[in-house]
Formats: C-alpha cells, structure tokens, sequence
C-alpha cells in the first residue's frame, strides 16, 4: 500500500502518496484517489498477461490544479514536501522504482546519484513557469 501524507493544516487533504518498489505485488493497488486529475495503479504482471484493445472516451474534466508524479528509474533523489502552509511536511529517498504522487503538497527533490534517471508526469496543458508555478519563500 502507498504511504498516504495528509495536510496538518487541512486534515482531510491528501498531499501526495508515496510508493515503494517493494511494495508492487501482483494485486492491483491503486496510487491515487478517483477524485484526483491522475490515475496511477501498480501490479506485478504475469507472462502472457494481456489487455483487451481499448481506446478512451471523451469526457468533459475539469481541472483546477496540477498533479504531479516521479518515477524514478535509476539512482536516486531526497525529496522534499510542504504543507499548505509552506512548512515541510515529509522527506525521503526515493530509488530506483518508487514512485511519487503529489496531489496538493509543495515539492522539490535533489539528485542524489550521478546518471540518476526519472520520469516527471503532470496533466496538462502547461503555460509556462510564470502561470503554472509559485516558488516557496526562504527556500
């Protein structure tokens, strides 16, 4: 199961969900709530899994915030999450395989390992830096 971080401030907020390579099984466990903008599930496939061919429908979302993920492939990165209110919430490593959701936390993260390799995944559209982002002060 994801370790699921709630605001301190906004007690039934989620902020992100993390998850940990370890953690895949061969359930399906999904990362994020249905409410939220991404949808991310994990299983451990079997040899000669298959999915029936499908395309989406088109349906109408609306969307008032970004949701972000990493997925880190190789090496590693400390991350680093804020609360509504600008105060760090929750730090950790994640390795080659975990997996970060951020729904409504503050983030950043360093590289920790040289040839360190991810996958950053939002919705979108994107706008630009100076209508999708507010830098957090003193940081």
């Amino acid at each position: 199961m994801p370790k699921l971080i709630y605001s301190k401030n906004e007690p039934d907020l989620l902020l992100l969900a993390i998850n940990r390579r370890e953690d895949i099984t061969e359930n399906r466990t999904d990362l994020c709530p249905e409410t939220e903008l991404l949808q991310i599930s994990t299983k451990i496939l079997k040899k000669d899994t298959s999915f029936k061919p499908h395309k989406h429908n088109t349906i109408e979302r609306k969307t008032y915030n970004t949701n972000e993920t990493w997925i880190i492939l190789e090496g590693s990165v400390q991350a680093k999450f804020w609360d509504t209110d600008d105060k760090i919430i929750y730090e950790t490593v994640l390795k080659s395989g975990d997996c970060a959701v951020v729904f409504h936390a503050g983030h950043g993260f360093e590289v920790l390992e040289k040839g360190t390799i991810l996958y950053e995944i939002k919705n979108g559209p994107y706008y630009g830096q100076a209508k999708d982002k507010t830098f957090i002060k003193g940081v």
